[in-house]
């Protein structure tokens, strides 16, 4: 690719950011990177009355978690700044009216009643109201009337919007790097509002202007955008400049039925769908794969996996190979289906590639009932049940026992262990035990296995009822790793607790 790569992502700050817009992100990202190019963020914040304040630091915030930090944006590296649209508004007007004195887009003054009334018509017939070449001229607009009464108006302080000329009767051929070419009759397309009557361009001026200006030479974004693709081509067009190439991702798909991947579905099936914890300005709380326990890895893996594939049957990648294997050729036309089991399995292979001691901070913090112990025997701890995790959440439930004595035995493996004879058999086992000088796993394993042979029993008969008193139930590592670990005296408790029972 011989032209210098620039890209952007520009989501609008109006809440939390989706993990839709997260992947966009993450594509936008690893195609800048691919090429040596720059990842821009613009933040799209024309409609003030949809802006929530916290929703722009929370973009930032989820980039940065991700580890796919922007190069331009608000308050770094402005060189075509400023980054917000807000801040950039007195740029839009002109290029508006320079579309009127090019004779691609003309003043309306049609009032919301107005044109309701001729909704209500069209409705009535069975047919749909589009405002473009069919009746422009019999509405009330810059092309039916006079100069004179243009002026007049304008003078007045009437209020009017700018809306785009769509040409009649002509064939747009365009362009997408994934979808391949497309062919759209204009006579179908209506004629878009490009600054509205409140000083404020729309998405589409401002999204046109704003990437020219930036020098943005791809355009990588949703789905959802596809139906623009037309407007946005003849805007180009009009100004006489050079269009980027387009490139429109499939939609991530709910889990199950039919649709887009909604918050509610994550609330309904028991997944978050914000890569961070989002607190409204209502205090509402919606979670976060963060706050979840997934690791940033495991999450930009798998979003990597929505849409695209490699062309291998390699599943694991980090930041940097997905840089090298990324290809918008690789990206699908279909959407692709949300599966909170298989973000689950990223995390699990993240969660064995963390260090025992990293974890073992992370599981220190989440327990006050850890604060007391000893960091590197957590550790130790994490490293014998990290296996049978997904999150450091599961960790309390898997190891408890490595810390405190069971209180309660399980009901279903008390029966299954606790047989005729089974008193006496622990407190055999509780003298040799007792009689082991150098306490480690090597030597209770010898030591204890030898002893069961030798007396030609089974050896469930001892091991069953040795780890239910170990750790309350037949799960757990190893029960020799175990007791190395609780020690001598401790393990020796516990056998006696046990045998107190019986």
């Amino acid at each position: 690719m011989t032209k210098n790569v620039r890209v952007r992502f520009a989501p609008s700050p109006t809440g939390p950011l989706h993990i839709g817009g997260v992947r966009t992100a993450l594509f936008n990202y690893l195609f800048a990177k691919k090429y040596n190019g720059t990842f821009v963020l613009r933040i799209e914040d024309t409609d003030q009355n949809r802006y929530v304040e916290g929703a722009e630091k929370y973009i930032v915030d989820a980039l940065n978690w991700c580890a796919i930090p922007f190069d331009e944006g608000p308050g770094k590296n402005e060189k075509f700044g400023p980054y917000r649209q807000s801040e950039r508004k007195d740029l839009y007007k002109q290029y508006a009216e320079q579309l009127i004195a090019s004779g691609n887009a003309y003043y309306a003054f049609d009032t919301a009643d107005a044109l309701n009334a001729h909704r209500k018509e069209h409705e009535a017939n069975k047919k749909t109201f589009i405002y473009n070449w069919h009746n422009r001229l019999k509405l009330s607009n810059s092309l039916s009337l006079s100069e004179e009464e243009v002026q007049t108006k304008l003078d007045a302080g009437e209020d009017y919007v700018i809306r785009f000329k769509s040409p009649q009767d002509e064939t747009l051929a365009l362009t997408d790097i994934i979808r391949g070419n497309i062919s759209i009759d204009t006579n179908i397309l209506d004629d878009k509002v490009l600054f509205k009557s409140d000083g404020m361009p729309t998405y589409h001026l401002a999204n046109i202007v704003d990437d020219h200006l930036m020098e943005i030479t791809h355009v990588i974004r949703g789905e959802e955008w596809l139906p623009s693709l037309a407007l946005h081509y003849q805007l180009y067009k009009a100004f006489g400049w050079e269009a980027p190439e387009f490139a429109h991702l499939p939609l991530i798909l709910k889990p199950t039925g039919k649709g887009k991947l909604s918050k509610r579905d994550g609330d309904k099936l028991g997944f978050p769908v914000f890569p961070l914890e989002w607190k409204s300005p209502e205090g509402e709380i919606s979670r976060g794969y963060k706050e979840d326990g997934y690791f940033a890895d495991a999450m930009v893996n798998f979003l990597a996996f929505l849409g695209w594939n490699p062309g291998t049957e390699q599943e694991i990648f980090n930041l940097d190979e997905l840089v090298a294997a990324f290809d918008l050729d690789r990206v699908n036309k279909s959407g692709a289906r949300f599966d909170p089991d298989k973000i689950k399995w990223f995390n699990h292979h993240y969660m064995q590639e963390q260090s025992n001691d990293a974890l073992a901070v992370m599981f220190q913090q989440n327990h006050d009932e850890l604060k007391d112990i000893d960091v590197n025997y957590i550790a130790m701890v994490v490293g014998l049940i990290k296996e049978r995790a997904t999150f450091v959440s599961d960790f309390w439930d898997l190891s408890a026992f490595f810390f405190t004595s069971p209180k309660t035995y399980d009901e279903k493996a008390y029966k299954k262990a606790m047989k005729e004879g089974t008193r006496e058999l622990m407190g055999e086992l509780s003298l040799l035990i007792n009689a082991i000088e150098e306490f480690n796993v090597e030597n209770l394993t010898t030591t204890i296995k030898t002893w069961i042979t030798n007396k030609e029993i089974g050896f469930g008969k001892v091991m069953m009822p040795l780890r239910l008193a170990l750790v309350g139930a037949l799960q757990g590592p190893d029960v020799f790793d175990i007791m190395y670990m609780i020690g001598k005296n401790q393990s020796l408790e516990r056998i006696e607790n046990l045998t107190k029972t019986i």
